[in-house]
């Protein structure tokens, strides 16, 4: 077979398995699908968040905490500040967003928050905000007190791993313990976008405490938010390139067992428990492809979804909201209390929406 011929075969192959990429990665990033307008009652954009809400979680007593102001790799960046936390009191007659200050040895000039969560301490109720941080595109874990008389952040602790390389939601289990979900298994950004390409699923789950580091569980082609049940026996974690919720058992050694996956039509980003019901709520990205390509023009759309009864044999999984980005563009986060619903996103607005008439 003469050099050309060769050429030409190894030319068709590739093109043939170039082609077949693509249409898988079309398929995870569901670039082909449409919405349709599925709003709440009374929804409302909360002033003062311009750049994302990346991630909300709500104390028992209504106050919530944002984290704002990301800027990742690949996607738009609105504002060269600083990231902050603020807070949001839902028991409030007019909630409004309030920015907490942070003390103690920190370097608030590449905060760069992502994922969050709480602890509250059973022995003195102490609250600790646990922040995922990419200062200059790095991966570490913040660990902060929170001070209520003063409205600030007493900075505790920073904490690096090299398992904690692409860190992208966390869920706190102690004062200085957490579980943690890795996004990409590479640090390189070439590699990151063959990972992707090549629909490798070697991302993974990592717990820590000042005792040990390990990984508890992995397979994720992506692995994004990240909570744990009311009674702390399971762990949910939105693989989210796979469009799926995993459910993990958490066994006395702190390891994982696999215990199931709930298919959600969806990229779903950080996930919240509802403490009295069990429901998770997910924000979600109903299309990806639009979502990483950042037309003005044809913006990325939101979507939450909840799912009920999700330890059952028959999981009821429902679409909440949803807005073709003509309201909010690349929802990441849904968090409900006491009849509302905060809807956060990436890079920039939140909403606030009743759940009911």
């Amino acid at each position: 077979m003469g050099k050309l011929a060769v050429l030409s075969l190894v030319a068709v192959a590739l093109a043939v398995f170039i082609g077949e990429r693509l249409g898988t990665l079309r398929h995870l990033t569901l670039s082909y699908r449409e919405l349709t307008k599925n709003y709440l009652p009374n929804c409302q954009l909360i002033k003062g968040i311009e750049f994302g809400a990346e991630d909300i979680t709500i104390l028992e007593d209504g106050l919530a905490f944002l984290s704002t102001g990301l800027k990742y790799p690949g996607l738009p960046s609105y504002s060269d500040s600083p990231g902050k936390i603020y807070t949001l009191n839902l028991l409030d007659f007019k909630p409004k967003v309030e920015s907490l200050s942070i003390k103690g040895d920190f370097d608030k000039d590449s905060f760069n928050p992502h994922g969050i969560s709480v602890y509250i301490d059973d022995k003195d109720g102490g609250i600790y905000l646990f922040v995922v941080n990419h200062p200059q595109g790095k991966s570490q874990v913040e660990i902060f007190r929170f001070v209520d008389h003063e409205n600030a952040l007493k900075h505790i602790k920073t904490i690096k791993h090299e398992l904690l390389h692409n860190v992208n939601d966390i869920v706190a289990v102690g004062t200085e313990s957490f579980y943690a979900t890795n996004d990409h298994y590479f640090t390189n950004d070439i590699l990151k976008s063959l990972e992707l390409l090549f629909s490798l699923p070697w991302c993974d789950v990592v717990y820590y405490s000042p005792e040990t580091v390990q990984v508890v569980a992995g397979g994720f082609l992506s692995a994004n938010g990240i909570n744990i049940s009311p009674n702390k026996r399971h762990l949910y974690v939105s693989n989210i390139m796979k469009h799926k919720i995993t459910v993990l058992e958490i066994q006395k050694t702190t390891e994982l067992s696999h215990v199931k996956e709930v298919d959600v039509g969806s990229l779903c980003d950080n996930i919240e428990v509802d403490r009295e019901s069990g429901d998770l709520w997910l924000g979600c990205h109903p299309n990806a492809f639009k979502f990483f390509y950042c037309d003005p023009n044809d913006p990325a759309g939101s979507e939450v979804i909840k799912i009920e009864h999700i330890l059952s044999e028959k999981p009821r999984v429902t679409q909440v909201y949803s807005d073709d980005g003509s309201v909010i563009i690349g929802s990441s986060v849904a968090a409900p209390y006491g009849g509302k619903v905060l809807i956060g996103t990436v890079y920039q607005k939140a909403l606030i929406c009743d759940l009911k008439e």
